[in-house]
């Protein structure tokens, strides 16, 4: 266990290599490496400049509507014995139904100032895509959406959603037909097309400076709730938790309260089960590698391609995770824990039926975190992280599970 100064972490973490600790860098071919140089330069100048932060902020409040609410689920609390207090964080709320309108509008604000035409995102449960279109749409850039093939037809509505707002959306059927092929999809076209575009990645993953970025632009979760749950109940939760594939939402609310006395945990989704390809919880069962340009933990086979990964929420099914939950791991600042599909079917019915707020599976994996530890008899606050609501996902669940948890 690696002892930090989480007081100063900020400075120190990403290095100017863009690692936290082992992990993390820039590892790809020189045909790409001066496009991201490109994006990291732009960042570190325009996307740290007052005229940037201000404008990105009034985009934040009279566009996005934030801040979004920290909620007390007052009826689930009490239907779970009272003892440990449920809260959440209301991203859900966040304009296009979750939190990756965050850093999309970051992105997309950056490549207005850097003069590209196009924005180059992939989706899995296509809320980042959709968030790429809207970011699209609002400063008049064009829009090229990766999507497997498999979350296309499972995440219709979202896909609907992106054509409507004029953003191309292509259709990957190579491989497993998910997430990392999405990704490796819009690399190929940044490649081809980064003089005019820029990749609007969609988590805390790649390789510098998109985890930096991406877990800047969503500090404003964290910044937000820590202030709200503190005039709202006087004090610091006991615990924050949220889900996590790639890790965008999970940093988002977490690196606030990196140096308070708060217990942190990330949950990641063991799917159908302990066994590989049956799960995506790449920090339980992964080892050291590298994937799309960065070196972090990757679930892996012998060979060290990467594993098929399952999950019920398309958004959490990626092979590997943010280098700096790889590193925070490491340090022992953050516990790791895996939840599986129907523990977070349970969440996803108990939640809408008894607050009357419908979560995506995604979200639906950390508030079963909450819902165990309060059937265990844990006792306080707990703040989760919903980080998107189950638009997209109604239609797939009542096809597959109906509308009654069994």
């Amino acid at each position: 266990m690696r002892k930090i100064d989480f007081k100063n972490y900020a400075k120190h973490y990403p290095d100017k290599n863009g690692y936290f600790g082992n992990y993390g860098g820039r590892i790809l071919p020189d045909d790409l490496l001066n496009a991201v140089r490109e994006v990291e330069n732009a960042y570190l100048t325009i996307g740290k400049s007052d005229k940037f932060l201000s404008e990105l902020e009034q985009i934040q409040k009279d566009y996005q509507g934030r801040p979004t609410p920290v909620y007390l689920c007052q009826h689930l609390t009490n239907l779970l014995g009272g003892n440990l207090k449920i809260y959440l964080k209301r991203e859900d709320l966040n304009h296009t139904g979750a939190h990756k309108l965050n850093h999309c509008m970051g992105e997309g604000l950056l490549a207005k100032y850097m003069g590209k035409k196009r924005l180059i995102a992939e989706t899995g449960a296509g809320q980042h895509g959709l968030a790429v279109a809207t970011a699209a749409a609002y400063f008049g850039l064009e829009c090229e959406i990766h999507m497997g093939e498999i979350d296309v037809i499972k995440q219709a509505p979202n896909v609907a959603k992106m054509k409507i707002l004029g953003a191309e959306v292509i259709t990957v059927k190579n491989g497993g037909r998910a997430l990392k092929e999405a990704v490796d999809s819009a690399f190929e076209s940044y490649v081809e097309n980064h003089n005019n575009s820029i990749y609007c990645i969609g988590s805390v993953v790649g390789p510098h400076p998109f985890p930096m970025m991406v877990r800047d632009f969503q500090s404003v979760v964290g910044r937000e709730a820590k202030a709200q749950f503190i005039n709202q109940t006087g004090k610091l939760p006991d615990t924050i938790a949220a889900c996590i594939g790639g890790g965008s939402n999970s940093l988002g609310l977490f690196f606030a309260f990196l140096a308070d006395d708060v217990e942190i945990v990330g949950i990641e989704p063991l799917g159908a089960g302990p066994l590989r390809g049956q799960h995506a919880a790449t920090l339980t069962f992964g080892k050291p590698g590298i994937l799309h340009g960065f070196k972090s933990i990757v679930l892996q086979e012998d060979d060290g391609t990467a594993s098929p990964v399952h999950s019920i929420a398309s958004g959490l099914d990626y092979p590997s995770v943010g280098p700096e939950h790889a590193f925070l791991k490491e340090t022992g600042r953050i516990k790791y824990q895996a939840i599986d599909d129907q523990a977070a079917l349970e969440a996803f019915y108990l939640l809408s039926k008894h607050e009357g707020i419908i979560p995506a599976l995604e979200s639906s994996h950390a508030l079963a975190y909450a819902i165990s530890k309060a059937k265990e008899g844990a006792k306080g606050t707990i703040l989760i992280n919903l980080s998107g609501r189950g638009d997209k996902d109604v239609d797939y669940v009542i096809e597959k599970y109906g509308t009654e948890f069994k």
